[in-house]
């Protein structure tokens, strides 16, 4: 019997075809075989899957349920949109969906601490709630001008007693915040965990934030098909960034005939700098300890990127996502800072759903989809909402009248 997809990929040494891998320096190589091992060993652990399963039931709300937008599919008039409501788990995202596994892993490990970076906040307020839950320390790296643009999520991260550590180099965002966290990390690997904020990183990061995430799929694909009589919708549609709601989506549905859109940041246009829109005009690259595809210079460094959504404003994305794209299981599409906001607004009005910037292009996406395609099904993974988000946009887009 052939194996399925999830357990076919990736390889052993972490490689999804040539993406993957871990390029990590050598006083780093120990720790992530230590998190490897320990990985492989707890998810077949009964208990440890047992534990993950009542914290998300009892403590996160999951299942989170799909909803049929009626108002919006009526709107575009076209096709059925459904929304997966990541927004409604505990924090406001799918984030919480890894970090409580993460923060678990930790405890297993003996670790005293994680730490992690974030760019839109959602991460790192869900790896504070885990460290509180857990009783360990939270150490968080974030760029300056994302703690300025997501104040709400810094309030959040500091009431729940994470340290905020602000990078002041390069662009003081994304990149740099993962920078700044492993060369942290380098020095405190034998205390603390680095809880990865994507499907990104060296190996098994990749791979185990997917696992993680996972369950957005599999909840949504037995939800979909009570909702319609057994159907699978014609298409799902995730933003994508690193990549990990889009993963998590997409998990579920990977072995069916359903097509899988990552929908890019397109920012303002499409030249070097406008965008983060790396699968769309990225090369191959190796950056923060894995091989993918990247926005890079003409030297072949990353490149400077730009996205409305701080989530999403990353050079790389993640190994599976790039080899899912080179493979042509998945279709990437992008939306602008336009369109996204129009969508954010049209939501909002429309179904009485604030989303998040990140999951505003999804929808954006969907809402052309479902216009283009007036007999299909759409199921769009609504990642967070948009609490994070409103002051930034009101204070740089008018209210529409």
């Amino acid at each position: 019997m052939a194996k399925s997809y999830l357990t076919s990929q990736p390889d052993e040494k972490g490689f999804f075809g040539k993406y993957g891998g871990a390029y990590i320096p050598p006083q780093l190589e120990e720790a992530f075989k230590e998190i490897n091992e320990a990985y492989d060993k707890l998810s077949k652990s009964y208990d440890f899957i047992n534990e993950l399963y009542n914290i998300r039931k009892h403590y996160q709300g999951r299942p989170t349920p799909v909803y049929y937008a009626k108002n919006m599919s009526e709107y575009c008039g076209g096709g059925r949109i459904y929304f997966k409501r990541e927004d409604l788990n505990h924090t406001g995202a799918h984030k919480l969906n890894h970090c409580m596994a993460e923060a678990l892993l930790a405890k297993y490990l003996g670790k005293k601490k994680i730490m992690a970076e974030t760019g839109a906040g959602q991460h790192g307020v869900a790896l504070a709630t885990a460290a509180a839950y857990f009783g360990l320390e939270c150490e968080i790296h974030m760029g300056e001008v994302d703690i300025e643009k997501e104040k709400p999520n810094v309030i959040r991260m500091q009431i729940l007693g994470a340290k905020i550590v602000p990078v002041s180099h390069g662009l003081k965002t994304l990149k740099e915040a993962v920078d700044s966290c492993f060369e942290a990390y380098i020095s405190q690997s034998d205390t603390a965990l680095y809880a990865i904020g994507s499907v990104v990183g060296p190996h098994p990061f990749p791979k185990m934030v997917r696992d993680f995430q996972s369950i957005v799929g599999i909840e949504a694909k037995e939800q979909f098909a009570k909702m319609t009589g057994g159907q699978l919708p014609d298409s799902v549609v995730a933003c994508v960034g690193g990549g990990s709601n889009a993963m998590g989506i997409f998990s579920g549905f990977i072995d069916d005939p359903v097509k899988l859109y990552g929908v890019e940041p397109m920012g303002k246009g499409t030249k070097l700098g406008e965008n983060a829109a790396s699968l769309s005009y990225g090369k191959d690259g190796i950056m923060h300890g894995f091989n993918s595809i990247m926005l890079q210079t003409d030297e072949g460094e990353p490149a400077p990127v730009y996205s409305i959504a701080s989530g999403l404003d990353y050079p790389s994305v993640g190994p599976e996502q790039a080899h899912l794209k080179t493979i042509g299981r998945t279709i990437v599409a992008t939306a602008d800072d336009e369109e996204t906001i129009d969508a954010f607004y049209k939501i909002s009005r429309l179904e009485g759903i604030i989303p998040a910037l990140e999951s505003s292009h999804a929808i954006a996406f969907a809402m052309k989809l479902a216009r283009q395609n007036p007999k299909e099904s759409i199921l769009v993974n609504l990642s967070g909402r948009g609490d994070k988000d409103i002051d930034f946009v009101v204070e740089n887009y008018p209210l529409p009248s």
